[in-house]
């Protein structure tokens, strides 16, 4: 009985981990801008037209990719900033006009 007190508070903490940790990963894979929801894998046109023109664009480098029969080909790596909006800045990055990442800080 003494094993069966120690295991419950250990799956109950492990399981509250879960549901934080899974939560954050679905919050950086979508991003609620003014006229729309944008989502990874989104193309770039897509997510002008429903968040306008970004505050900034920067092309940052290009990444080499391989297709599913091990074609070559490089594509663009560009960032776009967006805000301030109550404070917080969004950082949407793009991999061959694709929406790959989308992170936030506070202030700039």
């Amino acid at each position: 009985m003494k094993a069966a007190s120690v295991k419950a508070p250990t799956l109950k903490a492990f399981a509250l981990l879960s549901l934080l940790l899974g939560d954050s990963a679905f919050a950086s894979s979508t991003w609620r801008c003014p006229s729309g929801l944008v989502s990874v894998d989104d193309r770039t046109v897509e997510v002008e037209s429903k968040c306008g023109t970004p505050l900034s664009r920067s092309m940052l480098s290009s990444k080499v990719v391989y297709g599913y029969y091990g074609e070559r080909s490089e594509v663009q790596v560009e960032e776009w900033a967006y805000g301030p909006r109550n404070g917080m800045y969004y950082y949407l990055r793009f991999e061959g006009n694709r929406l790959v990442d989308i992170d936030s800080k506070r202030g700039g």
